[in-house]
């Protein structure tokens, strides 16, 4: 599930576009103060008898001077030689900083390692060995074709390793979108001919990628979109929402799915966009209108899936725009006269995103009503799934289990306190803005 709300990254890895640097460094440059290779390993014996076993393997754990210019605990996951000679000093390496999520894994160059601090397990590195080895193209159309069939199906462990084993280097560094320069977080398995770009270039309306600007600029003085295509169904003060037809904007679609894997984890890509709707939420000036976020939502769900994808791209994030679109997707439910749920698994982020959004909603409701409430009656107020709100509650201790039955423990003082805990809520949907027909009922 998307990011939402990245209140545990240590930074959204965005700057504007042509800024003077910004955060949008990859953090090559961030152990200038070590200085070179030759100085490093003359300074320790420890140091000189690591130069005779380089390149590192992949496999080795050792400490990496991040961007924060303090050292972190890394695995090498993948190596490459160096552009400019293949000595096994310019030896360049694709790391995983094990305290971190994987959306902060890069490369770096041999001065960020402390080679006094190499560590190599020998069972370890067998393993990657033997991970690492090509992939015929039979096992390759078979990961494709999984990305495209299941769609967004939970993995089991042995799909995760082979999912986390494809993915494992992300083939983009950053984007162009509008006026931000992006980092990326994860792999998207853009057509091949794309995968050795550093940097692409989006446009923000009709989100086709180019590899150079030149192109983009181009592209940009015929584009005749200044917004989603699809129908605007809200707009409040500058904020609007599309809905777009997977079906009817096939290459919108999957341009779509393209950029929003390149900042979601474990989540398969799907090529047959027909079967979805996008919600495209927009910031609009005189412009036009940007894309900030989207959440998409089967045509059809027998499970009562009201999302399967949520994204608030990384600029936009911790303004309220990841509950803004959960909120949205609740109110579309509502509109339905069904209760729903979001799609599983939910990422770490999405699941903090969701239990916040939950807890303030019950929270509130549960502070102004008088009286016993059920969770069948919180269930149909809500539109929220009742499994939910039990699991909400239960991790508030407001539940208790009394002669058969789950009882809620409402005592205002108790209600206050969790409430000050959640902080604010975000953005309120204002429901009179919305004007949207369920897809049921469309045409």
């Amino acid at each position: 599930m998307g990011s939402m709300e990245a209140s545990t990254a240590p930074e959204n890895g965005s700057a504007a576009a042509g800024g003077a640097g910004g955060m949008a460094c990859n953090g090559a440059g961030a152990a200038s103060n070590g200085g070179g290779m030759e100085r490093r390993l003359r300074s320790s014996a420890a140091s000189a008898s690591w130069a005779a076993h380089l390149p590192l393997e992949v496999g080795t754990r050792v400490m990496c001077r991040w961007r924060d210019q303090k050292l972190h605990p890394v695995k090498v996951i993948e190596r490459r030689k160096g552009s400019t000679s293949s000595s096994p000093a310019d030896y360049e390496y694709y790391v995983h900083y094990t305290e971190f999520n994987r959306r902060l894994d890069e490369w770096v160059k041999l001065e960020q390692l402390d080679l006094d601090t190499v560590e190599t397990d020998v069972d370890e590195k067998v393993e990657d060995k033997a991970t690492s080895l090509k992939m015929t193209r039979h096992q390759k159309r078979k990961i494709d074709e999984t990305h495209v069939e299941q769609g967004h199906e939970e993995l089991d462990a042995a799909s995760l390793r082979e999912h986390e084993e494809f993915t494992k280097v992300k083939n983009i560094a950053k984007i162009e979108l509008g006026r931000y320069e992006i980092d990326t977080w994860y792999f998207s398995p853009f057509p091949p001919e794309y995968n050795d770009c550093p940097k692409l270039f989006f446009c923000e309306f009709c989100l086709n990628f180019m590899k150079r600007k030149e192109q983009l600029q181009r592209h940009m003085k015929k584009c005749d979109l200044k917004h989603p295509p699809g129908d605007e169904i809200y707009r409040s003060g500058t904020l609007s929402m599309f809905e777009v037809d997977g079906k009817k904007n096939k290459v919108y679609g999957q341009n779509l799915c393209y950029l929003a894997k390149l900042f979601l984890d474990h989540k398969t890509l799907y090529y047959d966009v027909d079967l979805f709707l996008f919600y495209v939420l927009c910031e609009c000036d005189d412009r036009g209108c940007h894309m900030v976020g989207y959440f998409s939502k089967e045509k059809h769900s027998e499970e009562s899936y009201n999302l399967a994808c949520i994204l608030t791209l990384p600029p936009y994030q911790r303004k309220g725009y990841g509950k803004f679109l959960i909120a949205f997707s609740y109110e579309l439910s509502k509109k339905e006269g069904k209760v729903g749920t979001p799609e599983r698994p939910l990422s770490d982020l999405g699941l903090l995103s969701y239990r916040g959004y939950w807890t303030r909603v019950l929270l509130e409701i549960l502070k102004k009503h008088k009286g016993n409430i059920s969770i069948k009656e919180l269930s149909d107020m809500t539109a929220i799934k009742s499994d939910d709100i039990l699991s909400t509650l239960q991790s508030l201790d407001l539940i208790q289990y009394r002669k058969g039955q789950h009882v809620i423990c409402a005592d205002p003082k108790v209600l206050d306190r969790h409430l000050k805990a959640a902080g604010r809520g975000g953005l309120d949907v204002d429901v009179s803005k919305l004007i949207w027909t369920p897809y049921k009922e469309q045409g």
